[in-house]
């Protein structure tokens, strides 16, 4: 895409500016989370032509997950958190959970998690009526929490006018602790945070600026700009160890995706982290498809 028509986006407000972390721009790149790793290992992989040629963004996203996948420390965040209380687990008690910080590096050592009666999960984890091969917590289900014990759900409440689940019931096995489960099996592992210690941080989910591969042949290049391409989520719960990211950390949330500490608006006792990447890899798959 031509200077002139990214000039307009930023002059039209439809992006922030140069370093957007939507706009295809070495600034916006970087602020996105994009390492110099993964952009030099792109570089070499699709080599130099004289012809123009158009490359699958999906090789990009898939240069920066093997990248950060080796480094980028593990932490669990809930984005649209719901409210699961372990009945049968002592009030007022705190365990520390030990969670690898990477598997991928065993010399990333490992972390102290708290662990509560009263604990954050995802929305998308609990389901009332379960569809077909949703193995995730829902009533009579039991689930794994990670590095901490397996659970079986109880119980619900809802809100009297909507009718939304606002809390989901549970209890513990308390011989199941680090997710160890004998005699039976439990088919799904689910992320959490303690309510106690959760902090709450910013989350900027980033997509692709366009709706198409080529904006520049759209008869109008404004009008396939992607509504979606960013969805801010305030209120996320976050361990604690992330408010005391700095910067430009890189990081796995885990079974979410991989982030990066805004340059610009994070800091302490306001964590604010853009998403670089989702954990799926198309990259893999296209490859895949074609051997």
């Amino acid at each position: 895409m031509s200077k002139r028509k990214l000039l307009t986006l930023v002059q039209d407000g439809l992006v922030s500016g140069w370093d957007d972390p939507r706009m295809p721009t070495l600034a916006g790149l970087r602020r996105r989370g994009y390492t110099a790793a993964a952009i030099r290992d792109f570089c070499d992989r699709i080599g130099i032509t004289k012809a123009a040629n158009l490359v699958e963004v999906a090789l990009l996203e898939h240069c920066l997950r093997e990248d950060l996948n080796r480094r980028a420390l593990r932490r669990m965040a809930v984005l649209r958190p719901l409210r699961l209380v372990v009945e049968n687990y002592p009030e007022g008690q705190v365990e520390e959970m030990e969670a690898a910080n990477n598997p991928e590096d065993p010399e990333a050592g490992t972390r102290k998690v708290p662990f509560s009666r009263v604990l954050w999960i995802e929305q998308d984890d609990f389901r009332e009526t379960p569809p077909p091969k949703y193995f995730r917590l829902s009533p009579g289900v039991e689930v794994r929490l990670r590095s901490a014990y397996a659970v079986k759900c109880t119980g619900l409440t809802k809100d009297p006018a909507s009718g939304e689940v606002t809390e989901v019931r549970c209890t513990y096995d308390p011989e199941t602790r680090g997710g160890e489960v004998k005699g039976r099996k439990i088919k799904s592992t689910i992320h959490w945070v303690s309510a106690a210690h959760a902090v709450d941080a910013e989350v900027r989910l980033y997509d692709t600026l366009f709706t198409v591969a080529k904006p520049d042949e759209a008869p109008d290049f404004k009008s396939v700009i992607n509504p979606g391409s960013l969805e801010t989520v305030r209120g996320a719960k976050v361990e604690a160890a992330l408010a005391e990211a700095a910067p430009e950390d890189h990081v796995q949330f885990e079974r979410v995706g991989y982030f990066v500490a805004d340059w610009k608006d994070h800091r302490p006792g306001r964590p604010v982290f853009n998403r670089s990447v989702g954990l799926r890899d198309t990259w893999a798959k296209i490859e895949k498809a074609g051997a």
